[in-house]
C-alpha cells in the first residue's frame, strides 16, 4: 500500500468504476500485489462549496474534502477496509474532515465505512441535476444552454471521518451539523467491473 500519482489512480478507475466519471483528486492511494495495481482509492474536494461548509460549518469548510472513490479489481489477499484505514492515516497530518457516500441505485450501503469507523448522519435526498454531456458536473457549464434537461439524482447513505489529531477531533464533533446516526444494515450487492450507472434524463416540462 502506498501512495500514488493522481494520473495512475485515474486510469485504473475510468475503465472500473461505476461512475465512468474522472473524478477531482488531491490525493491517491493504491494496493498491488505481485507489482500489480490491485486496489484505488482517491480522495478530493468536493464540487458543491455548499457541501464543504455543510457538514460542519463555514469555519471548517476548507478542511472537508471526498473520499471519492474506491475500487478493487478482483479478489485481494486483504480486506478492504484494511486499505482505506491506511489511506485515512496518510491523510491524518492534513487535519482532514472526509465525507463518502454510498449509492443507494447501485445497492450500496458503506459496509467498508461501517468497518472503519465512519460517522453515519443519514441519507442524502435523491434531486436533479442539470444535463452536461459526457457526465461532467454542471457547475462547469454555467450559463450554457441545457435545453430543460436535468439528470437524476439517487440518495446516497452520507458517511465522515475525522483524520486528524484528538484535540482537532473534538472541536469537528462539536461543530457536526448531522444528527449521528445507526448504520445502516442491508444486503449490498457487487456491480461488475466496466458497468456504468444509466444516466436518468428527464425533460423539465415532464417534471410538472
Amino acid at each position: 500500500m502506498k501512495e500514488i500519482k493522481n494520473k495512475t489512480a485515474v486510469e485504473f478507475l475510468i475503465p472500473r468504476h461505476y461512475s465512468g466519471r474522472k473524478p477531482n483528486v488531491s490525493w491517491s492511494f493504491g494496493y498491488y500485489e505481485k507489482e500489480e495495481l490491485k486496489a484505488v482509492c482517491t480522495f478530493g474536494k468536493p464540487a458543491s462549496n455548499s457541501l464543504c461548509k455543510g457538514i460542519c460549518g463555514e469555519k471548517y469548510s476548507s478542511k472537508v474534502y471526498e473520499l471519492n472513490r474506491l475500487c478493487v479489481d478482483g479478489e485481494i489477499k486483504i480486506q478492504l477496509s484494511e486499505f482505506v484505514s491506511y489511506c485515512l492515516k496518510q491523510l491524518k497530518k492534513h487535519n482532514l474532515i472526509i465525507v463518502s457516500y454510498a449509492d443507494t441505485r447501485m445497492n450500496h450501503n458503506g459496509y467498508i465505512y461501517q468497518a472503519t469507523n465512519f460517522i453515519y448522519t443519514g441519507k442524502t435526498k435523491s434531486r436533479t441535476d442539470k444535463y452536461v454531456p459526457n457526465g461532467k458536473h454542471s457547475r462547469h457549464y454555467k450559463g450554457i444552454e441545457q435545453n430543460g434537461l436535468r439528470i437524476l439524482r439517487s440518495s446516497k447513505h452520507r458517511y465522515v471521518y475525522f483524520s486528524a489529531n484528538k484535540r482537532i477531533i473534538s472541536k469537528y464533533k462539536k461543530s457536526l451539523n448531522y444528527k449521528i446516526e445507526n448504520y445502516p444494515k442491508e444486503e449490498n450487492k457487487r456491480y461488475k467491473l466496466g458497468d456504468y450507472i444509466s444516466q436518468i434524463i428527464i425533460d423539465k416540462k415532464q417534471q410538472k
